[in-house]
C-alpha cells in the first residue's frame, strides 16, 4: 500500500512531533500530519494482519482510531491543550479520508 514514503511531509512531521521535548511548540497542522503517518502505518500492518476492511466506513473508522491514539498520546507526553488536541484529530482525519478516497476509490 505505502500511501506515506519515509521521505514524505507526513513522516518528517512524525519524527518531528515524536522527537519533540516536553511542553513543545508544535502546531495542530504538524501534529496531524504526524497522525495521519502513524495512522496509515498501523492501518497497513492491521491489513497484512487481518486483510483489508469490508466497507470504506470500517476503514474510514480504523483510521480515525489510529491517528485518534497517536494525537491523544502526543497531547499527553509533549503537554498539549485540548484545541490543538482537536484541531490535530480533524485535520488527521481529513488527510486519512483524502488518501483512503484516492487509495481506495473502488469502495
Amino acid at each position: 500500500m505505502g500511501w506515506f514514503h519515509h521521505e514524505s511531509d507526513e513522516a518528517q512531521a512524525h519524527n518531528e512531533v515524536v522527537n519533540a521535548p516536553h511542553k513543545a511548540a508544535l502546531s495542530h497542522e504538524l501534529i496531524a500530519a504526524a497522525a495521519s503517518y502513524e495512522a496509515a502505518k498501523a492501518y497497513e500492518k492491521h491489513c497484512e494482519e487481518n486483510g483489508k476492511p469490508d466497507s470504506h466506513a470500517k476503514a474510514k473508522e480504523l483510521l480515525a482510531g489510529f491517528a485518534g491514539a497517536f494525537v491523544d498520546r502526543m497531547v499527553e507526553t509533549k503537554g498539549l491543550d485540548a484545541v490543538d488536541k482537536q484541531k490535530a484529530k480533524h485535520e488527521a482525519h481529513k488527510k486519512n479520508e483524502e488518501k483512503l478516497q484516492n487509495e481506495y476509490s473502488d469502495y
